[in-house]
């Protein structure tokens, strides 16, 4: 990766862990992690937000898996991001693949989102790519330009600054299967072309774009040495102490190596 980025490293714990397992893991997570220029984040389930922040120190912050686009009202089930803040979250996925091809959203409603995190004060960690049925007929690059286009769709340069993109193809999600580093590098490459292209050459050196499919112990470092990946969004491997501060150590030495 460039050594203008700091590496970006998120734990995706999804609808895992109960309140004593997100304890135990963070507990973990502390005692086995080593210091180094990464940001990390852990994206526990809401109902742990609370509880697993007041254990939090140094450099890891909280995120959140989700928001709502409005700050109060009859939405039931759905929390803002005054609530989020409330709880100590700096940072929410919006666009994660569950989200739009599990829940339903659309392209329309991630950029609500979107907006709505960057209005806040809060980093927006915004998650596009591809099927497997668009990688096999060669829609990649389609699907993840119009995904940047629309996700970002009134988001100033100002805000962008606090944009992480996470590429996360969808058939390598929770499969085992992975992109090659070469594909990552390729996906990642064109992703900051576009944002040279929608902002500007200085706003797409700065912006931080992530890998999010399967990134584990055994291939993060391979992933990370490629010159746009800038670290990983990391599911399974993120419910495992070790094998996530692995991951956020090949971060550590993608930066050191580069």
């Amino acid at each position: 990766m460039s050594t203008q980025r700091t590496p970006y490293v998120g734990g995706n714990w999804k609808m895992n862990t109960n309140a004593a397992e997100g304890r135990s893991l963070i507990d973990s997570i502390h005692s086995t992690m080593k210091a180094g220029s990464v940001d990390v984040a852990v994206f526990p389930p809401f109902p742990y937000l609370m509880g697993i922040g007041q254990k939090l120190n140094g450099p890891i912050s909280l995120g959140a898996q989700d928001l709502w686009h409005s700050e109060n009202g009859a939405f039931t089930g759905e929390v803002s991001t005054s609530m989020l803040k409330d709880c100590g979250v700096s940072a929410v996925l919006t666009g994660h693949s569950e989200r739009r091809h599990v829940i339903g959203e659309s392209d329309e409603l991630v950029n609500a989102k979107t907006k709505r995190a960057l209005e806040s004060g809060l980093t927006a960690v915004l998650c596009i790519g591809e099927q497997l049925e668009e990688r096999e007929s060669g829609q990649t690059d389609a699907v993840n330009e119009r995904q940047v286009r629309a996700g970002l769709d009134g988001v100033s340069e100002e805000q962008l600054a606090r944009v992480v993109i996470a590429y996360e193809p969808v058939w390598a999600i929770g499969t085992g299967k992975t992109a090659t580093p070469e594909d990552a590098q390729d996906a990642h490459a064109k992703i900051r072309a576009l944002i040279a292209s929608m902002y500007s050459d200085s706003a797409a050196q700065e912006i931080r774009i992530i890998y999010g499919g399967s990134m584990k112990p055994g291939n993060a470092a391979e992933l990370m040495a490629m010159s746009d990946v800038d670290g990983g969004l990391i599911g399974g491997a993120s419910l495992k102490a070790e094998d996530f501060c692995a991951i956020i150590e090949a971060a550590q030495g993608s930066l050191v190596g580069s």
